[in-house]
């Protein structure tokens, strides 16, 4: 598949920005239902066959799933036991949506209550106060999310190369990032936390130990266009001067974090190969920087349908 092109962010971020305050409310009713996982896991999305989805939400012996369905445009809530419910996705304002997603879910007989302030966004206002319009063009949505399964993919072929402690490919609904997390086995100081309603102690759990981190973001701020990042938390002495690859990739001080434009991948003749570099060296900057055991922690790419190392038998 040809990986879809996104343009900059003034053509994203309306359609993102109003995806990610949806992605909040409903990634919130997984986190208030869901028993902690270290490092916060149990909270995500994950990329789906349609677009994102919690996963099973267990709730005693019963369970349901919500899935944002980008192709039909609907968000889906699906009872183990058989009911269904939807709701279209389309404008409108936040508060609406939060509205009827709270109402299907009780519907369905689960009882939910969510705190209700956006996570690590800028001048946000609580889900039920945000009255204002927002756009959503579900063509933007769809081709965004055409771009997660393309990453995903070389995201979870990097992975397969790391034997130690990893995170899943998961979807973080705070930042509105894919992303996929390696730990060195060792303890992290204390993180400063002061993410935007973000409580400390969340931020302290989820950096608690030494990690390489990766993955890909719509951008923000200064960030004009989609990019891929990576990051060493801690960030080890000299990490910011690495020689990195490919072509195109570079430091962003403000973020203290390695960059590539989504752009410079997705119009490359090998796509994969281009990320791969990317992902490759720049954790070879942060684990040799940080001086990683990368003989016991690294591997061979996963195999397909057998282990590492079986031959033939």
């Amino acid at each position: 598949m040809l990986w879809p092109r996104l343009g900059e962010g003034a053509d994203l971020w309306p359609t993102t920005n109003t995806l990610q305050l949806w992605s909040q409310v409903v990634g919130k009713i997984r986190l208030m239902l869901t028993p902690w996982i270290n490092h916060g896991w149990h909270v995500t999305l994950y990329v789906s066959a349609r677009g994102l989805t919690t996963g099973l939400i267990n709730v005693g012996a019963r369970g349901f799933e919500i899935e944002f369905d980008l192709v039909a445009s609907k968000l889906y809530f699906r009872d183990v036991n058989g009911p269904e419910r939807w709701i279209s996705l389309g404008r409108g304002s936040v508060s609406s949506f939060y509205n009827a997603t709270i109402t299907a879910v009780r519907g369905l007989g689960f009882d939910v209550e969510i705190l209700g302030m956006p996570c690590e966004i800028e001048d946000a206002r609580p889900f039920e106060e945000d009255d204002e319009p927002r756009p959503y063009e579900p063509a933007v949505a769809r081709n965004y999310w055409r771009a997660l399964v393309c990453v995903q993919g070389v995201l979870q072929r990097f992975r397969s190369q790391f034997i130690g402690k990893c995170s899943p490919i998961h979807f973080f609904w705070g930042g509105f990032d894919l992303a996929v997390t390696r730990f060195s086995g060792r303890p992290a100081p204390p993180h400063p936390g002061g993410m935007l309603h973000v409580p400390n102690a969340v931020a302290r759990e989820a950096y608690s130990q030494e990690v390489s981190s990766a993955g890909f973001w719509p951008g923000g701020g200064a960030i004009s266009a989609p990019a891929f990042y990576s990051y060493a938390y801690p960030t080890p002495t000299g990490f910011a001067l690495a020689s990195v690859k490919p072509e195109g990739a570079y430091f962003d001080s403000s973020l203290g974090e390695f960059l590539l434009p989504y752009e410079v991948v997705a119009g490359a003749d090998d796509p994969e190969g281009m990320l791969m570099e990317f992902l490759q060296s720049t954790y070879e900057a942060a684990a040799d920087h940080a001086l990683w055991d990368r003989a016991r922690l690294e591997g061979p790419v996963g195999p397909l349908g057998r282990p590492p190392q079986s031959g033939d038998s």
